[in-house]
């Protein structure tokens, strides 16, 4: 199928904008054409994940676009690098890795992106409006973006997300297009497990199994917890986009597309019903532990996707007390970061014990001293990654329970 160009496009391909902006828009034809998009539409903004260093041709990428003079043409912020930059010291790696890990995030500065280096942007000042069409990458970013803001990305991969940010273009297909963000799925949850005090939990547990079991299809969810916040469906779609392609789900009365379950379904019947109770649920949660209750740890990490200023006012709230005797890890980003810096947070919490990651992650990168044992976590998405990302054993918990168990040394549960 050949894709209608408008006048814009052309220019950008004659290289009226600069040779980089051609290259890129280059290679946005051919992946439209790929996808089967008609043409082009304008972006609001942009958000790049390939700042996060996974071979020299990540490098050689970046590299070129700098040497042919490119600039983003929408406002474009960062995801994780490699490196935290405000905290080097805590980089564990090669030095050619950590050179170039560095390297390339700065690298992306010179195109103009904004260096937020964060996997939550949509937790900054850079907060998509309702409606706006933008080209994100990250996993849980483009699901938070769809989701809960009720913008429209499709999942963009590295170098494609890039490309969009230079030529201000995206093809027109997919999530970009509202007929095709009808639910297909609908996921009820008849029952809660009545122990379990916080949202978080469940969200977690119903976010793992959609991932599981929807796909690429979009579920629309009814029964959440009435307690349930926005730090709880950032924890839903972030696993529930790395256990699945999971890119928009609808909770029903909670998220802009779905007042209603026959608005998330726009009209039509769902194809198929899964329904969830508290057993199921229990099951779920447990499932994402790979070791039992009792397991000695070194370490505990928080923050996946980054911690927000709420969820760090959750922290603050069990920090008082003993000191954790393994090292506690809270990944977050540079807004947090400038925030807890002026509430005195950041002091009080190195008092506490607690190790703050900021540019990048602890299961991404060597940040890390010892993952010899078993590591704790109440994010869904690192404990269904860092097994076979860095390879530890992995407990899933509460944050309750992780502030617990670190004082403990062990797994232990409230």
């Amino acid at each position: 199928m050949s894709i209608a160009l408008s006048f814009s496009d052309k220019s950008l391909l004659s290289g009226e904008h600069g040779e980089a902006a051609a290259f890129a828009m280059r290679l946005l034809v051919r992946f439209a054409e790929a996808v089967g998009a008609e043409r082009f539409i304008d972006i609001e903004a942009a958000h790049i994940d390939g700042c996060l260093y996974l071979g020299q041709v990540s490098l050689d990428f970046i590299e070129h676009l700098v040497h042919l003079g490119g600039r983003v043409r929408v406002p474009t912020t960062l995801n994780v690098g490699s490196v935290d930059l405000i905290h080097p010291e805590l980089f564990a790696g090669s030095d050619e890795v950590g050179r170039a890990g560095a390297r390339l995030m700065k690298a992306h500065e010179e195109l103009g992106c904004v260096p937020t280096f964060t996997c939550a942007p949509y937790q900054t000042i850079f907060r998509p409006r309702f409606g706006a069409q933008i080209a994100w990458a990250e996993s849980n970013a483009i699901v938070f973006a769809n989701s809960v803001l009720g913008a429209r990305t499709n999942r963009y991969g590295d170098f494609i997300d890039l490309c969009c940010a230079l030529t201000g273009r995206a093809p027109c297909y997919g999530l970009h297009i509202g007929e095709n963000r009808r639910a297909r799925v609908l996921v009820k949850v008849e029952s809660l497990p009545e122990e379990w005090e916080e949202a978080g939990l469940s969200c977690v547990a119903v976010g793992h199994t959609i991932g599981r079991r929807c796909g690429d299809r979009v579920p629309a969810i009814t029964g959440l917890p009435a307690s349930t916040n926005e730090d709880d469906l950032k924890a839903l779609g972030a696993v529930a986009a790395s256990a699945g392609a999971v890119a928009l789900f609808h909770a029903v009365g909670l998220t802009p597309e779905a007042p209603t379950t026959d608005a998330a379904f726009q009209g039509r019947a769902p194809e198929e019903v899964i329904r969830l109770t508290a057993a199921d649920l229990r099951e779920t949660a447990h499932n994402l532990s790979t070791v039992p209750d009792g397991t000695p740890l070194t370490a505990v990490s928080l923050g996946t996707p980054h911690f927000s200023l709420s969820e760090f006012e959750r922290l603050m709230r069990l920090i008082d007390g003993a000191r954790p005797v393994i090292d506690v890890y809270v990944n977050t980003h540079r807004a947090v970061l400038e925030e807890l810096q002026r509430r005195g947070w950041e002091e009080r919490l190195r008092a506490a014990g607690v190790t703050l990651v900021i540019d990048t992650c602890t299961y991404v990168t060597a940040v890390m001293r010892d993952v010899s044992g078993a590591v704790m976590t109440n994010s869904g998405k690192w404990a269904y990654y860092a097994p076979g990302n860095i390879g530890v054993e992995v407990a899933f918990g509460s944050l309750a329970d992780c502030v617990a168990s670190a004082r403990a040394g062990k797994v232990v549960r409230l």
